[in-house]
């Protein structure tokens, strides 16, 4: 009897334990983790076609999303393919509701067609979304 009392006080406080865990604070705003499904983003497109571009000019595309979930969004980073191409994002946390955009600039150096990828990496490390911009420099 006492074996079942000190595990079913185990259980509670280890239930207890998880439920504080899953919530995270970013300037004083609640982040809950993609696990708990309340990260949701609405991308308006997922890829940009530049076509053809000259050699030497710099291009750039802005990726707009909104946040769809029920509690703040926080992007972690925003990492590229290569250094061809730089991103530009908020670091605050976007309100559920509340739209946001990715910049991202690729440098047209190389002649040639090009298709590079952006992932957008979210507070939860599970959570992520590949973008993709490509191209043909001239």
């Amino acid at each position: 009897m006492k074996q079942i009392k000190t595990l079913s006080i185990i259980a509670i406080t280890c239930i207890a334990l998880m439920s504080f865990t899953s919530l995270s604070t970013v300037n004083n705003q609640t982040i809950v983790n993609a696990s708990d499904s309340f990260i949701k983003v609405a991308w308006a497109k997922e890829s940009h076609d530049f076509g053809e571009i000259p050699q030497g000019k710099p291009v750039s595309v802005e990726f707009a999303f909104t946040n769809t979930g029920d509690a703040p969004l926080l992007i972690a980073d925003v990492a590229t393919s290569c250094g061809c191409t730089a991103s530009d994002y908020s670091k605050e946390p976007i309100a559920p509701g509340a739209s946001s955009k990715i910049k991202v600039t690729y440098n047209a150096a190389n002649i040639g067609a090009f298709t590079k990828t952006i992932t957008v990496n979210f507070s939860d490390a599970e959570a992520k979304k590949v973008l993709m911009i490509k191209g043909t420099v001239k």
